[in-house]
């Protein structure tokens, strides 16, 4: 018998928790948790030593968006990852993901999507990034813009997008389930 049928049947005094709530309170836990900013000595930090790696500009449906891109400095060309941001923008953590897939043999690059609107970092608060940032960059958008960082990345000459993946967070997850829905080339989409 379970825990729960032997509460309901007075076979043991019940808990303060059911299984499902103590579930439930773990993932909620564990989401907020992960949303907290990260301790300095906790953050990982991929060296470009062997890499090429930096900011490029990559032209869009109307202008140029900043990008963070990095790959192996020999060599290529590479498949293809494209990295999407969380809701605070291409910082710190995106670029060291680029730099780590490009130490691993891919060309990873991370666009700006939000390059139209606003710059997130300049920003504390997740839900004012939320109301004034977010809920202002249209799907279509986002879509084209990732379209332009295959563009870019395939035009470079060391890019393979034949062999084209799509990573994301957060946001970026949700953004990579609406890319793969647009884009039938892609051979791999990983949410988080």
């Amino acid at each position: 018998m379970e825990i729960d049928e032997l509460e309901l049947q007075g076979l043991v005094p019940q808990s303060r928790w059911s299984r499902r709530g103590f579930v439930m309170t773990s993932l909620a836990t564990g989401f907020a948790l992960s949303v907290q900013p990260i301790a300095a000595q906790t953050v990982i930090t991929t060296d470009t030593n062997g890499l090429t790696a930096g900011e490029v500009k990559v032209p869009a449906k109307d202008g140029e968006i900043p990008a963070y891109r990095a790959m192996p400095d020999k060599g290529g060309p590479f498949p293809t990852v494209l990295v999407v941001q969380e809701i605070f923008g291409v910082h710190e953590h995106i670029k060291d993901l680029c730099r780590r897939l490009a130490k691993s043999g891919y060309f990873a690059i991370a666009p700006e999507l939000y390059a139209r609107q606003r710059d997130p970092s300049k920003m504390s608060d997740g839900q004012q990034i939320m109301r004034e940032i977010v809920a202002k960059v249209p799907d279509a958008q986002v879509n084209s813009d990732l379209d332009a960082a295959v563009a870019f990345a395939k035009s470079s000459g060391k890019a393979d997008t034949a062999k084209l993946a799509i990573t994301g967070f957060c946001w970026g997850g949700r953004a990579v389930w609406l890319y793969a829905a647009h884009n039938p080339n892609l051979k791999a989409a990983v949410s988080w």
